[in-house]
């Protein structure tokens, strides 16, 4: 691991996922830059989903190496907080929404632990940084799309983490939950924490996002926005399915 960055949040060396004999990630290069909002974008079964859970072990690695901050993901698991797609949680579980967010906070009690007051109180606050504080004892399958989204935020908050992983943070969700999304992301880091998001919305990745990843099966581009958010970058990536006009994408030539 020695080789891999310790001041990056996130670097992996080599990294490959197979689902059978079919290529999903294919040694795939990358550094996060830390305190700042980094975008994974790419076609659709371009593998985006499947880096950031091979990052976290959650999908098994053909190949490859991954550090956060420097060590593996097993030790510094503690530093880091992942919010998953909206389409993969059980949504009828019994829970409330302060239960759900308290779960973020049960590494810290131990898992025989008891959460103190404080900790409620910390839950609360969480809650409050999403604006669903009036929703805290809502069982969490009443709420809507948007709103289950902002709890799961919560939750990653109340971790205290210093690396936020998010797959699809705005999808599904409507415009007033995406501008509280940002504003959160936006507090994280000048905190000077380090989030990466999975995002599909190219036309908001400009004002959205400081650094671009972006993969299809292969790594195509990496970078800070204003100079690896190109049209030829985005070419390479999605071949005939350009993103359409609006985007604010310059060619190379013109970034340089």
């Amino acid at each position: 691991m020695t080789a891999l960055p310790a001041h990056s949040p996130l670097a992996v060396r080599g990294l490959s996922v197979t689902y059978g004999d079919k290529p999903a990630v294919e040694d795939v290069d990358a550094t996060f830059p830390a305190a700042a909002l980094s975008a994974i974008i790419g076609p659709n079964g371009a593998g985006k989903s499947t880096f950031l859970k091979a990052c976290l072990g959650v999908v098994p690695r053909l190949s490859g190496e991954v550090a956060i901050f420097g060590q593996t993901f097993e030790d510094a698991r503690a530093r880091v907080a992942y919010v998953p797609q909206r389409a993969s949680v059980d949504w009828d579980f019994p829970a409330t929404v302060l239960d759900v967010v308290q779960m973020g906070q049960y590494r810290r009690a131990g898992l025989w632990g008891r959460l103190s007051g404080a900790a409620r109180v910390q839950a609360l606050a969480c809650l409050d940084r999403v604006g669903m504080t009036d929703f805290a004892k809502r069982q969490i399958g009443q709420l809507s799309g948007g709103q289950q989204q902002r709890v799961f935020l919560a939750r990653a908050l109340a971790q205290e983490a210093d690396l936020y992983l998010l797959d699809e943070p705005f999808a599904g969700v409507d415009a007033a939950t995406e501008r509280a999304i940002v504003e959160v992301l936006r507090s994280l880091r000048a905190a000077g924490k380090s989030v990466i998001a999975v995002h599909h919305d190219l036309a908001t990745v400009a004002e959205y996002f400081d650094h671009v990843f972006l993969i299809n099966v292969t790594r195509r581009a990496e970078g800070p926005v204003a100079t690896a958010f190109t049209a030829e970058t985005l070419h390479a990536t999605y071949g005939g399915r350009l993103a359409p006009m609006g985007t604010g994408l310059r060619s190379q030539e013109a970034a340089e």
